[in-house]
């Protein structure tokens, strides 16, 4: 996916990142967010995608970018060398859901993973009505879709409780970027988490 377009959970994230710590950002697209986080924050860091022209196009953003699969994990890199390993809208696509995120966790201090959240009342709604959702976070028809898995809030927070993850920080946001605080598994369409061990 294109991510040109600035995103709501940019924010969140370029708000974590404290002022020269070191970034490891996966599927990273364009490299938009690691140039914002260059840019604004001083990060140093290395961005992760598959994609060809997405890594030409991180190139042109004046990112360090390195073509490799998510699949394979991140044997290139070695334990505790980032302050923030990044996850952006991309979790359910990966196949190998625990094993990227223990390798996140090994490789960095913090994981910083966001996620289209299946359970948000729009998704719901559509489901009931006998379709699969496409939304502003789940931008695919179901037949086109990157998107191997479909989960939500309390399914991930099930999933990092029995992986022994700590859950130091979560937003949730709505389609127009704006913070959820009440019903966050109904009313949030987009989750943003800061991941420790």
């Amino acid at each position: 996916m294109n991510q040109t377009a600035e995103r709501a959970d940019f924010d969140l994230i370029a708000s974590w990142v404290q002022p020269g710590e070191r970034v490891l950002d996966l599927g990273c697209s364009d490299g938009s967010l690691l140039k914002r986080l260059i840019e604004e924050r001083g990060a140093q860091g290395y961005g992760v995608e598959l994609e060809d022209s997405e890594v030409l196009a991180a190139i042109g953003n004046g990112i360090n970018v390195i073509q490799g699969n998510l699949e394979q994990g991140l044997a290139g890199f070695d334990d505790g060398t980032f302050d923030h390993v990044v996850l952006s809208r991309t979790l359910q696509t990966v196949r190998h859901t625990e094993r990227i995120l223990r390798e996140m966790l090994r490789v960095g201090r913090e994981a910083v993973v966001s996620f289209p959240n299946f359970a948000y009342w729009e998704n719901r709604l559509a489901v009931m009505g006998g379709r699969m959702p496409v939304s502003e976070d789940l931008p695919y028809e179901w037949f086109d879709t990157p998107n191997l898995r479909f989960f939500t809030l309390l399914d991930f927070e099930s999933l990092c409780n029995s992986l022994g993850l700590v859950i130091r920080e979560r937003q949730v946001l709505d389609e127009a970027g704006r913070l959820v605080l009440e019903e966050p598994n109904f009313l949030g369409s987009l989750a943003v988490y800061r991941l420790g061990r």
